[in-house]
């Protein structure tokens, strides 16, 4: 797991401007950075490269390079990369890592999609081809790794795992997507491909794109699905004596699969009913694999917070080493600023994240976590109430005076950055399509797993995701509606497996609760009340959109914050500022 950044276009021969763009990722990969930098007709390639170092420690240095002129920079998992290479005996691998099944799968095939198709693990990455002159720039099929980039009017094309990379390039100044902006702030989280900075896109989850350099710079040449986007085929019944087993097993492989590591390894648990399940699978996991039984992980505001507690119950229930934090008092005023600067994004109620995330990064490098089962479960409490959640919506849309507000309930919006339709009445008419809308258009990739991603990879720690293994993604997407939601009780398939582990009763039938809020509600509630006063205040900073803030004060406070870490002076050299000197020094 790494950050990974580069250059395609007039002044992409800069090896020392890619090391630049990496060493903005420092924090994702801290075992090392490395860039490089190749000459071709119009402009050049630089690629970088900062690494944590997880498969084969002592090598797979990045970029990695193939016999026949292929350039990779990759940040994630190849899970099946010991199957590659079997199969591609003729290709000549120069490390032990993952990453150069990447390599020896685009040599035997690339004149088609197939060859990422073979792919199992979670991905985004960047491969300069010098013989065939095209980069490509690919990411895994649900998004858990990100990709962003942006074009400038110079005609470069940069790209990096997260957008503060952009920032090393002297000609791009980050500035506010007012569009993408409302949106977030009805539906709570960013739509489709769009980022909060203007011109910064995501490169859409499940697709493979192709880039070639021109005279008028760098232009996209091809961008294809590899695989389809996500759409559940419920089935009409499900006996939970015969297939509960069957779902059981399919999460069983996605926890073996994601064991894979040369480094220490630890569950993040909440104890929750879907932390507490991959707790409950691994010792299955580690027999099957011959990796080591993985520790757990548990912070929480007091030792008498739920939470806390449940996830003693699952460890006892398990016999799991498990390592407890109590949060200190202060510690979400020190951390709102790493927060805000890490996530990129308006969040201040999983303040959470940060010291977890901390603290675990002194004694693993990789976690496991439960992220994912909400939306493949119908975990979270809104799809019990989907018609209050859809008017929840166009009231804040009503109340915003931002002319895309009505484009947004104005069918498909059909732009870079944009490809659904995002009318609140259509998408959240039933729980199907809110389910198949919210796996592909934003919840999953742009708030759920952006979360995970950016707050681990803050420390230095990387995070996999067993539920979006592709086995149990795929059973879970055929399970019938009823046994994924009741009027009274959610996951209840999922409960019925869990039902097959060593885990109390208790934790199976554990109701959702809200992360962050549920971890630390005391914590939240003091710096919210605290803050109220600013939080008004700052709502009047986009006199536009003043109206939508009236149930989500701590939005107003995310946006001002995100304006000051991101966009005020260009973005770079605050992230060490406290608190108040941000929300008060704001451009």
């Amino acid at each position: 797991m790494c950050g990974i950044a580069g250059i395609f276009g007039p002044n992409g021969d800069d090896s020392a401007l890619a090391q630049s763009m990496a060493a903005m990722l420092n924090h994702r990969g801290p075992d090392g950075i490395q860039s490089w930098s190749e000459p071709c007709q119009h402009g050049g390639v630089g690629l970088g490269h900062t690494r944590l170092s997880i498969v084969d420690v002592a090598g797979s240095t990045q970029p990695l390079h193939s016999d026949d002129g292929c350039v990779l920079v990759m940040n994630g998992e190849i899970y099946n990369h010991q199957q590659i290479r079997n199969d591609e005996r003729g290709f000549s691998f120069r490390t032990q890592g993952d990453g150069e099944s990447i390599l020896a799968a685009y040599a035997a095939r690339h004149d088609d999609v197939s060859w990422v198709q073979r792919l199992d693990g979670i991905w985004s990455f960047a491969l300069w081809d010098s013989a065939r002159q095209v980069l490509i720039l690919c990411r895994d099929r649900l998004g858990v790794k990100p990709l962003v980039r942006t074009q400038n009017t110079d005609g470069n094309l940069l790209f990096g795992s997260e957008v503060k990379s952009l920032r090393a390039y002297s000609e791009y100044h980050s500035t506010i997507d007012m569009n993408a902006l409302v949106a977030r702030i009805a539906f709570e989280y960013p739509l489709d491909q769009t980022t909060l900075f203007e011109d910064v896109h995501s490169v859409e989850p499940g697709s493979i794109e192709t880039w070639k350099l021109t005279e008028n710079g760098a232009q996209l040449e091809q961008r294809n699905r590899w695989i389809d986007s996500y759409l559940s085929n419920p089935q009409k019944s499900w006996n939970p004596t015969e297939d509960a087993s069957i779902l059981l097993e399919s999460l069983t492989q996605s926890v073996a699969d994601r064991l894979m590591s040369d480094v220490p390894l630890g569950i993040v648990l909440s104890g929750g009913l879907d932390s507490a399940m991959v707790a409950a699978i691994s010792h299955e996991a580690s027999r099957r694999t011959g990796y080591p039984l993985p520790a757990c992980w548990t912070v929480a505001e007091s030792e008498d917070n739920p939470d806390w507690k449940a996830a003693e119950i699952v460890c006892q229930a398990l016999d799991l080493e498990h390592h407890q934090h109590v949060l200190e008092d202060n510690s979400f005023n020190r951390s709102l600023p790493n927060l805000s600067w890490h996530g990129e994004d308006l969040d201040i109620t999983v303040l959470f994240f940060q010291p977890l995330f901390s603290t675990m990064s002194k004694s693993v490098k990789v976690g496991l976590c439960g992220q994912g089962a909400d939306e493949l479960h119908a975990g979270y409490p809104r799809y019990k109430d989907l018609t209050s959640h859809r008017l929840s919506i166009d009231s804040r849309l009503d109340a915003c005076e931002h002319p895309f507000a009505n484009r947004l309930r104005g069918g498909k919006i059909v732009e870079d950055g944009w490809s659904g339709n995002h009318n609140p009445s259509t998408v959240f008419s039933s729980l199907h399509s809110a389910l198949d809308y919210e796996m592909n258009h934003g919840q999953l990739t742009n708030f759920q797993l952006r979360l995970v991603d950016r707050h681990s990879m803050a420390h230095g720690l990387e995070v996999r995701v067993p539920f979006l293994g592709q086995p149990h993604v795929g059973a879970s997407s055929d399970l019938p509606l009823d046994w994924k939601l009741s009027p009274d009780v959610e996951k209840l398939a999922l409960r019925a497996a869990a039902d097959l582990t060593r885990l109390p009763k208790e934790i199976v039938n554990r109701p959702k609760l809200p992360a962050g809020r549920a971890t630390s509600p005391t914590m939240i509630e003091n710096l919210l009340e605290e803050l109220h006063g600013h939080a008004l205040q700052y709502a009047n900073d986009f006199p536009q959109l003043a109206g939508m803030f009236k149930d989500q004060p701590e939005i107003s406070l995310g946006l001002r914050l995100f304006r000051s870490l991101h966009i005020t002076d260009g973005g770079v050299g605050r992230e060490h500022k406290d608190l108040m000197t941000l929300l008060e020094d704001v451009e």
